[in-house]
């Protein structure tokens, strides 16, 4: 086994770190957003209630049509007989859309703590293995009460939590700040994941039943673990196989700000500092109104597109995915800039991360504004949701980096308790979403929807442009026990960090 994963060794250790933690997000959403196309076949929908559909028919009828005559007309839903549907309310659905997300809220609030006390290896790899092994139990968790799918997914989502404030703990360690936008970008991996289950799901569930839709992200999850546990280390000085001259110069771009300790030390965190702390504050609320429009999109998006336009399965999974694959896109370019302007230095990186919120919130929230008035224009509408997630891929310069600028040394920490924070969005808009649609699917009833979810988007923004910064805190250095009386540091910016002791 050792000997087939030196083929991994040809290339740089940190890039195959910053390809693992992008299929680590692939997999994730595989088992996170699955769920959303899989309960239109779980729950076929045989309502007459008023949709974008109907009432475009109605238009035509009275030839008072003034928007785009295309209309698309509802295919009837195709899975082998003998697959058993069921008769869920939609607040029951919305009960099992959000499960995930309970738990996800739950467990990212310390899981950054727990990444930087345990090591985030470990942690990923046990979380992603116990995901993997409930996704595929799913489709008997169903079959006893919607109660204990609901269950099952809340555990999930316990697991998922520790996902992200992990990989950002490890990306504190392995990312030079040149190549930060890039590693960045590769957290977004999600994106791709989304694109890939929603575009097989409708397939595999049209020929195999919705089961497989289960069944084949969890394999594929299992076989990922396999890989992770070889290829991934905490640290540089933790790799085994890592060049020397890589190794130096990871560690001599990142300085002090980091503590690259062995891996039986820890740190804790000032939580004090960092709940009092205001530039803190603003990246929270900027994260939370940059998720409401992320879970909005994941799990509404699939409903609005089948049921309110009217789109079939296959091309509801497939027309779903594509803001993933926007924001996937549009990151990678924003990296890119944004990576540049630090190797040019040309402004500070306060001024850059208020900058580009404008891509990564404000222009996302117009053009949900938009959305609710697109009229007769299923296409338009497409692509209204496409490009305001494509937009947000400018996320990777604001509110997904922005903890790594406050204190690298605690990244996992500040991003961990923003998720935890923007992550009740996750459980808050399928309940918004049902408490709107509950009387019909038409744009009487989706607008309300999309203005709240704009409105968060530009307000978030403008909070952090107010208050915000890119400058490393003071809290980020962090003395140790034993020297506290000793050596009380002149200069917090220029304070070494040193390791306390082992207890």
């Amino acid at each position: 086994m050792k000997l087939y994963f030196k083929f991994f060794d040809l290339v740089p250790a940190r890039f195959n770190i910053a390809l693992m933690m992008f299929f680590a997000c692939w997999v994730n959403y595989m088992m996170r957003v699955n769920m959303s196309v899989n309960i239109i076949a779980m729950v076929p929908d045989l309502s007459t209630t008023t949709s974008v559909k109907s009432e475009c028919k109605a238009l035509l009828a009275n030839d008072s049509l003034t928007y785009n005559t295309t209309v698309v007309t509802k295919h009837n839903l195709r899975q082998p007989k003998d697959v058993v549907t069921f008769t869920w309310t939609t607040q029951e659905q919305a009960y099992v859309l959000s499960g995930y997300f309970w738990g996800y809220a739950i467990t990212s609030v310390f899981s950054g703590t727990a990444a930087e006390f345990w090591g985030p290896r470990k942690l990923v790899f046990i979380t992603m293995l116990i995901s993997a092994l409930l996704t595929i139990l799913s489709p008997q968790a169903a079959r006893l009460h919607y109660m204990v799918l609901v269950a099952l997914r809340f555990i999930i989502g316990l697991a998922g939590g520790f996902l992200f404030p992990s990989l950002h703990a490890l990306l504190a360690h392995w990312a030079p700040p040149a190549e930060k936008g890039k590693f960045v970008s590769g957290l977004l991996g999600g994106a791709i994941g989304t694109v890939v289950t929603w575009s097989l799901t409708g397939p595999l569930i049209e020929n195999f039943g919705w089961d497989y839709a289960f069944y084949v992200p969890g394999i594929i999850a299992i076989v990922w673990c396999v890989f992770w546990w070889f290829l991934v280390y905490d640290s540089p000085v933790q790799h085994p196989r890592i060049s020397e001259t890589e190794k130096q110069y990871i560690l001599e771009a990142l300085g002090d700000k980091v503590q690259h300790s062995s891996k039986d030390s820890k740190f804790v965190p000032p939580f004090k500092k960092i709940f009092t702390s205001f530039p803190f504050l603003a990246m929270v609320i900027l994260h939370y109104g940059n998720n409401w429009g992320l879970y909005f999109v994941m799990t509404a998006a699939p409903k609005f597109v089948s049921s309110a336009l009217g789109f079939n399965l296959t091309s509801t999974g497939t027309l779903s995915s594509l803001p993933y694959l926007a924001r996937m896109c549009f990151s990678l370019v924003f990296g890119a800039i944004g990576d540049r302007i630090v190797r040019q230095n040309v402004v500070s990186t306060t001024f850059m991360r208020k900058f580009f919120c404008l891509f990564s919130h404000v222009v996302p929230g117009l053009l949900l504004i938009a959305l609710g008035y697109t009229g007769c224009a299923p296409i338009l509408s497409v692509v209204l949701i496409t490009f305001s997630m494509g937009s947000n891929g400018a996320a990777t310069l604001t509110n997904l980096v922005n903890h790594q600028d406050l204190a690298p040394n605690f990244a996992g920490t500040l991003y961990g308790i923003a998720n935890g924070i923007g992550n009740t969005a996750g459980f808050v808009t399928p309940l918004v979403t049902a408490h709107f649609t509950k009387n019909g699917n038409g744009f009487a009833e989706w607008r309300p929807v999309f203005i709240t979810g704009a409105s968060l988007y530009i307000a978030s923004a403008g909070y952090f442009i107010l208050f915000g910064t890119g400058d490393t805190q003071s809290w980020n250095y962090v003395a140790p026990v034993e020297e506290e009386e000793d050596k009380r540091p002149n200069d917090s910016n220029e304070t070494t960090i040193a390791i306390p002791p082992k207890t």
